[in-house]
């Protein structure tokens, strides 16, 4: 009996047509990751924003106000932090987003090799609640935060929050 390339697998009976199993989904247009990299200064906070903002925006990235919002201020919190406490031993940090089908991660890297914590709010300062900030808008998304070594010593600070689709009619 020849196998003529159909396997050793059962076969349907004659006249019975074999439905092709369907192809897995491939990915939607939006999904992706995308990294840049910007010198660790006070400019780069706006224009790491105003990137992320066309990023999602020209890949079309199904987002509500309210999550492109909450993902613009973590950005910028986490921007402004390797500006202001990285920049002597990393003088360039990178921001990236990635976009699934049912999320969007913001991180940003630097090379230095502080792992910071969320600290309380001191009423009394100032400054000084950028990561709880962003756990907090990350929390009320219902998305997740962390800090991670790099391998070369350094950090990164991710956020990933829930995508929800809009919904075709």
């Amino acid at each position: 009996m020849e196998n003529h390339g159909r396997g050793s697998g059962p076969r349907p009976a004659a006249g019975e047509v074999e439905e092709p199993a369907p192809d897995p989904p491939g990915p939607l247009p939006y999904e992706g990751v995308w990294r840049f990299t910007a010198p660790a200064v006070d400019v780069s906070v706006p224009q790491a924003r105003h990137a992320v903002r066309d990023l999602l925006l020209r890949q079309g990235v199904p987002v509500s106000d309210d999550l492109v919002q909450g993902l613009l201020l973590i950005v910028s919190e986490l921007v402004t932090n390797a500006v202001r406490h990285a920049a002597l031993l990393s003088p360039m940090l990178a921001v990236e987003v990635a976009v699934g089908a049912e999320w969007v991660r913001v991180s940003v890297e630097d090379n230095h090799p502080y792992r910071p914590t969320a600290l309380e709010a001191d009423h009394g300062q100032t400054g000084g609640r950028g990561l709880l900030l962003v756990r907090e808008v990350t929390r009320e998304a219902g998305g997740v935060c962390d800090v991670e070594h790099t391998a070369n010593g350094g950090k990164v600070i991710w956020a990933a929050l829930p995508l929800v689709p809009a919904r075709v009619s």
